[in-house]
């Protein structure tokens, strides 16, 4: 190997460490790169990627870490590698690019630009040699070397068109009024890619998505719909039983390589389990199926154990590979489940998780069946209890005791690596994951969990004018925030507040609210930049609202400022909501089902909502028992505040009008207002009850 380092070995970043001994001369994005670009008359070769990304290991295996391929490499460019979850900023703009010149995208994201960071050549992973109907990296290097000598008239022209369609398409703007017909349009959207038999939507590969479940929900809600709560929980089910899930250790994997949710891509992602949480969280607020409760508290075990610095935030991944192949840490064959278990134990395991002799799935690209398991389930527990004629709580008591069984004999194995950045905006939606659960559950371990978390942010990713960090690792904190840390730590703080009460977090959620209004939003024609205006000049601006692997910031800041203007009663925040939908209206309105975090958002903003005050003189038993029955049901149309006589002074400086929603006769009195209508204080549950119309 190959042990001279190169620039990157002084990164924090794992992906970028994991490049650190290639025999490419790898730059960090830098101002040095471009110069020396500029100075030896180079183009750049820009590389992006992440640490837990398979496809990104292919490459660096077969090309970065190849002699031939990194002395073409840096006699031809000055190379710079990007871990996309580091910036995302930059990631964002490139594949766009790739996106409007090769129709797709994904990582690892390759494109060559001219010094000035003006792109003229895109695509994704690229081989050492021709192979797979895609051109090697050795004829690559030297065609694209040729082009920039020869022909660097017209690189340079394309290049310019390129940049300039890409600030084109962010102020291309067509606002259309939107109204509730749009709920129906996207549901029908999703109905029609709905897989009736396996859930999800589409075919291979199949993602969780867990914001259109979430969208779904609402919509249930808002039309009496019971497909589209069909469609919820038929997917929450399949996925569960799937091999996407890890059934010994917990957690969800990125996606599925096919429709039937068995084959996963094995990484692991800290922002999925966030969203799975929420998602299984919420289904069980609305059926009070202990299944959707059980499966959101393993996620948040498996995040506990295996995702969480000792201070409390929360690592980003875990990788595919370990020991260079794919998935093998998680992989069984039948002879090593006997091995463990002995004979009635693994025939039951066998049994109830599909084991085979010949392994239990193919490998697509050999057409052969593997040899090895992944484990899934194919029935409820309720049906295996019966074909094995036990109780279902004998079964799960049977089934539990051989998991653990399994667990501690997996954990002697080589771990997958774990990339342990700790990222602002996945933390904030881990945050909230944790929030929910603690009110949905009633479950203090969750909200102490979310707390500790927030308490890190604070500590390590705040700088002293309290604006955020994007990054921390290894005791360093660094990289300038972006849309998705502020929304995310917004809604956070807005989470965390309807949690515990405490007034600090609502505090802080309008604080960082402000930040994100002065530097992120676009005062000419409305909506948040993807960057601040303090960060770095890059060729475009972007303004992002597509809701994908996770929700776009713009899509949360929308909630969160409907959320905060129902909190304070600033009608300031009412207004810029307003020009939030119609500068995206466009977008969304073509085809609504891609930008369900969107609607849910305008779910809100639509209504009905609610606006419920419990004043107190201290948090008294009908106190408890109304915060109980507030959190006991599917109401996402609500802001709740607790107005504790010990802290009127505190919470009117920032609701001023809560100091009139005092309480009457010295009772525990509570205020409920319905679409801007404010009804007659109470003071029993069951007036409550029937004032927000729980089901």
């Amino acid at each position: 190997m190959n042990k001279k380092t190169n620039r990157l070995i002084t990164e924090k970043s794992p992906y970028l460490l994991q490049h650190a001994l290639n025999p490419v001369d790898w730059f960090p994005w830098s101002d040095e790169a471009f110069e020396k670009a500029r100075v030896e008359d180079k183009p750049i070769f820009l590389s992006i990627g992440y640490s837990t990304c398979h496809w990104c290991h292919v490459m660096e295996k077969e090309s970065f870490e190849d002699e031939e391929v990194a002395k073409l490499m840096n006699d031809a460019f000055v190379s710079i590698k990007v871990d996309r979850e580091e910036r995302p900023d930059i990631d964002g703009i490139y594949m766009s690019v790739c996106q409007m010149m090769t129709g797709s995208g994904g990582w690892p994201l390759t494109i060559v630009m001219t010094p000035d960071k003006k792109p003229f050549f895109a695509g994704t992973y690229f081989p050492k040699n021709n192979r797979y109907g895609r051109i090697g990296m050795l004829e690559l290097v030297p065609k694209l070397k040729d082009v920039w000598i020869n022909k660097k008239d017209d690189i340079l022209k394309s290049a310019d068109e390129i940049a300039s369609s890409l600030n084109s398409e962010n102020k291309a703007i067509v606002k259309v009024q939107i109204d509730e017909l749009i709920f129906t349009k996207a549901y029908a959207e999703l109905l029609r890619r709905y897989d009736e038999v396996n859930g999800g939507f589409g075919n291979a590969p199949k993602f969780p998505t867990p914001h259109n479940l979430m969208f779904l929900l609402r919509y249930w809600k808002r039309k009496n719909e019971p497909k589209a709560l069909e469609m919820v929980e038929n997917t929450l089910t399949e996925m569960r039983k799937g091999g996407i899930y890890d059934h010994i250790g917990f957690g969800f994997a990125r996606y599925s390589t096919d429709q039937h949710w068995l084959v996963p891509h094995f990484e692991k992602m800290l922002y999925d389990q966030a969203m799975l949480v929420m998602a299984y969280t919420e289904a069980y607020l609305v059926t009070k199926n202990n299944f959707y409760k059980e499966t959101a508290e393993e996620i948040l075990e498996y995040v506990l154990r295996d995702m969480t610095h000792p201070e409390g935030g929360f690592y980003s991944a875990e990788d595919a590979d370990s020991e260079g192949e794919e998935g093998k840490f998680y992989l069984w064959d039948a002879d090593e489940l006997r091995n463990v278990l002995g004979k009635d134990e693994s025939n039951f395991a066998i049994s109830v998780f599909n084991a085979a002799d010949d392994g239990n799935w193919v490998d697509e690209s050999k057409g052969m069946m593997t040899g090895t398991n992944i484990l899934h389930l194919k029935k409820s527990n309720k049906e295996y209890a019966e074909e094995f004629n036990l109780s279902e709580d004998d079964f799960s008591k049977k089934l539990e005791s051989i998991r653990k069984k399994l667990f501690n004999y997996r954990e002697k194995r080589i771990h997958p690596y774990k990339d342990d950045k700790i990222l602002t905006d996945w933390n904030g939606l881990m945050i909230s994951a944790f929030a929910k659960a603690a009110q949905a559950f009633d479950d203090d371990r969750y909200s102490e969990a979310a707390i500790k978390v927030y308490s890190f942010i604070e500590k390590y990713l705040t700088d002293k004018e309290g604006r955020l960090i994007h990054r921390f690792r290894e005791n360093e904190s660094g990289l300038p925030a972006h849309i998705d840390d502020y929304a995310f730590m917004i809604n956070a703080s807005i989470d965390l507040y309807e949690t515990t009460f405490e007034v600090k977090y609502l505090k802080q959620a309008i604080d960082l609210n402000e930040i994100l209004l002065k530097e992120f939003w676009d005062h000419e024609s409305g909506g948040f930049y993807f960057t601040s205006t303090e960060s770095e000049n890059l060729i475009a601006r972007q303004k992002e609202v597509y809701d994908g692997a996770i929700p776009s910031g713009n899509s949360v800041s929308l909630l969160n400022i409907i959320k905060l203007s129902r909190f304070t009663g600033n009608t300031t925040l009412e207004n810029i909501s307003f020009k939030m939908i119609e500068h995206f209206s466009g977008y969304v309105s073509k085809s609504p089902s891609v930008f369900t975090q969107f609607l849910s958002s305008l779910d809100f903003y639509f209504g009905p909502t609610y606006e419920i005050v419990i004043s107190s003189e201290g948090k008294d038993q009908i106190t408890k028992d109304a915060i109980d029955l507030i959190r006991n049901s599917f109401n996402p149309g609500k802001v709740v505040i607790l107005n504790l006589s010990n802290q009127v002074k505190e919470i009117s400086e920032i609701i001023p009008f809560i100091k009139d929603m005092k309480t009457v006769n010295n009772k525990t009195t509570f205020y409920v207002c319905r679409n801007f209508n404010c009804n007659t204080p109470v003071h029993t549950l069951s007036e409550l009850k029937n004032l927000i119309g729980n089901q």
